[in-house]
């Protein structure tokens, strides 16, 4: 097996920066230290295709890399087979993995990325299908897909975009933990809960988490990690979680 390489990130805009802005040191040193010049960009998760892999592109050939969108790709698959690396952004979780099953890539970026070490990027609904499965995004089904399973790239959920409820606030709905609980009422599997701006480098066995510089002042950078019938614990930026790739 190769060695895995992942950059799986909360979000692409984060308040305080422009559009992936906070995360331009750490894509940049990420792609460099696998000798990455060409991306592969899956925009699936939005429908504006050419739109969506501009903006994305504009970014990443600002930082010195060339950008391709795969939906330009006259085969699909062949484009996964011969990627130097792989960014899936973020948009509608739903709408991405039906689309990685209709055009028949979920086996052959797994094979990719696990197998032969080519380097993932994820953002948001990229950051969902890396993981099990898509049952702890926050997004609306608006299509549905063959199977909730996703790419697998490591053996535990996420939730971006996690929030800890406002200790004194006046919303008295349903919160992201309750949510995240009521997942684990049918479901074993641990949750990672991203707060904004965070993510998650994933180096072979070791897996850290980590946050935009300099980070905002007053703002949250961290993680909180679910498990079923336990009570939940933060993580700071900086902290090992290669224990949770061992479960």
């Amino acid at each position: 097996m190769g060695k895995r390489q992942l950059l799986l990130m909360s979000s692409s805009a984060v308040h305080g920066f422009g559009y992936l802005e906070h995360a331009e040191s750490d894509l940049t040193s990420f792609l460099k230290h696998n000798s990455v010049q060409e991306v592969l960009f899956v925009p699936y998760a939005l429908t504006d295709h050419d739109g969506y892999t501009e903006r994305v592109g504009s970014v990443l050939r600002k930082l010195g890399f060339g950008c391709t969108g795969i939906h330009t790709a006259p085969d699909p698959v062949r484009a996964v087979q011969t990627a130097q690396a792989i960014y899936i952004g973020g948009g509608n979780t739903f709408l991405l993995l039906d689309t990685l099953y209709r055009r028949q890539l979920v086996g052959p970026i797994r094979e990719r990325v696990l197998h032969h070490g080519v380097p993932y990027v994820g953002s948001s609904a990229g950051t969902n299908v890396a993981t099990r499965t898509i049952q702890t995004t926050n997004d609306m089904p608006i299509v549905q897909p063959a199977s909730f399973e996703a790419l697998a790239l490591v053996p535990f959920n996420i939730n971006p975009h996690y929030l800890d409820p406002e200790p004194n606030g006046t919303h008295k709905g349903e919160t992201r933990p309750e949510r995240i609980n009521q997942f684990h009422e049918l479901n074993a599997a641990p949750v990672l809960g991203l707060a904004e701006g965070t993510a998650l480098f994933v180096d072979g066995d070791r897996a850290t988490l980590i946050g935009p510089q300099p980070a905002v002042p007053g703002t949250p950078y961290d993680a909180r990690l679910f498990r079923k019938g336990e009570e939940s614990v933060l993580y700071k930026v900086g902290s090992d979680l290669s224990f949770l790739l061992r479960e």
